[in-house]
């Protein structure tokens, strides 16, 4: 049932809402229907019963002579009154109990109060009712009514008025009507609220630290609006913190590439020579880890302006350089991949790739070619590759793996991170896997 439940705000208030007031109108279009039933029939049958008690009154008035002429002259207009040793209603279990109290009630206010009473609704004619009912009509009930006065019966059929056929139609026509209104009120409000809502976590999703965030439009409730301005406050505070981290970036850099160059210089007339060498490789290293932590840090804020550019020429490129360097690198062939990039930063990540797979797997085959609606750029090694519980955190920062792969080789722990971090600027991800013939698999996937 989970899988068929509405997960946005405005399905979940329309499925619940609409629910609730579904079974509340079905409940009350019961109880509005019961009661109007009971009020019409009432209203039909108390002229009738008030017709009879007259009748009764009349009859108790007039001398024993008159009564026939009484029963005579009050047997018109669909009704018939008679007096008999037996009642009409005969039948126990059609008598209505509520128009027998009724009955007794307005016989008792006429000063006529009977030893016993007995009432019966039935339709007038059977063989009409079922010709009637066979054409979907309704026929007129009749009114049965009998009343005992010492040993004889005043026996009275009145026709009622015929109950209105469209009371239910009329009342299910206004419950769905009401129903649609409040329906439509509170769909339109949670409308009010899904739109800021949707807005926002569109802006949310959106913003990745570069460039200027989306302002969202302040509107809907109070609440909302505020709760909107607060976040493009905060976008903005945040944009703040993250131009201030690059201009400290750019100063940290500067203050220390300039006291490693000046070390450099100092080294180069050292004796002896080993030493030299030494201290000119540890100041090598200091500046490729300080570049690297720049990179990373300014991967998310990269001010490279994208164009778009042929990804298999790039890759190709590189694979150029290692083989200029004597590397053992091969690029496969393949068409031509045009995607909207920022080439520094997307040349700095296939970099990363293929220098790892040449330093822990002796070497590299790069591929380019579509995936699905994807584009991959895939380096392949040949090494010991890496155990499956730690192909996650090996793409952290400062993750080093050189108990498992070489104890002798190790750079700052960056580079993964890095390409993790250009395949995201770019919207896409870098995926890790165990070749099943052995060796790693490092992919970087874009949307095409």
């Amino acid at each position: 049932m989970r899988r068929f439940f509405p997960r946005s705000l405005l399905g979940q208030m329309a499925l619940l809402i609409g629910a609730a007031l579904l079974v509340a109108q079905l409940v009350n279009f019961a109880l509005i229907l019961n009661e109007r039933q009971k009020l019409s029939l009432a209203q039909n049958q108390g002229p009738a019963i008030t017709r009879y008690a007259a009748v009764a009154s009349d009859l108790r008035q007039a001398p024993a002579d008159f009564r026939f002429a009484v029963l005579e002259d009050s047997s018109r207009r669909g009704a018939r009154f008679a007096i008999g040793a037996e009642s009409a209603v005969t039948s126990p279990a059609d008598r209505d109990a509520a128009i027998e109290r009724r009955l007794a009630q307005t016989l008792a206010e006429n000063g006529v109060p009977a030893a016993e009473v007995r009432a019966q609704i039935r339709s007038r004619n059977r063989g009409e009712d079922r010709a009637r009912q066979a054409q979907g009509g309704q026929a007129a009930p009749v009114l049965l009514l009998s009343a005992r006065y010492g040993d004889q019966w005043l026996n009275g059929r009145l026709l009622t008025p015929r109950p209105d056929p469209w009371l239910t139609h009329r009342l299910g026509a206004a419950t769905l009507a009401l129903y649609l209104i409040v329906l439509g009120a509170t769909l339109f409000v949670a409308m009010r609220l899904a739109r800021p809502l949707r807005d926002l976590a569109r802006a949310a999703e959106g913003f990745a630290g570069r460039g200027s965030p989306e302002a969202v439009e302040s509107r809907g409730p109070a609440d909302l609006r505020r709760a909107i301005e607060a976040f493009n406050a905060m976008n903005q505070r945040v944009v703040a913190l993250l131009d201030e981290k690059d201009r400290m970036l750019g100063a940290i850099g500067h203050d220390l590439r300039t006291p490693l160059a000046s070390l450099r210089i100092r080294a180069e007339g050292m004796e002896p020579e080993a030493d030299r060498a030494r201290m000119a490789a540890t100041i090598q290293e200091m500046n490729s880890t300080l570049e690297d932590i720049l990179v990373l840090a300014r991967s998310g804020r990269d001010r490279e302006a994208p164009r778009a550019m042929d990804v298999a020429a790039l890759a190709d490129a590189l694979v150029e350089e290692f083989r200029e360097l004597g590397k053992d690198v091969e690029m496969e062939e393949g068409a031509r991949q045009v995607l909207t990039i920022r080439p520094n930063l997307l040349r700095r990540a296939v970099r990363n790739l293929i220098d790892n797979a040449v330093k822990y797997g002796g070497a590299a085959r790069v591929s380019v070619g579509p995936a699905g609606n994807r584009i991959r750029i895939e380096v392949r090694d040949s090494g010991p590759g890496i155990p499956e519980e730690q192909l996650a955190g090996v793409i952290e920062p400062f993750a080093r793996m050189e108990q498992s792969r070489s104890r002798d080789t190790g750079g700052s722990g960056l580079g993964l991170a890095i390409a993790k971090a250009a395949a995201e600027t770019h919207g896409g991800t870098l995926i890790l896997r165990n070749a099943p013939e052995g060796g790693l698999i490092a992919c970087l996937e874009f949307p095409s």
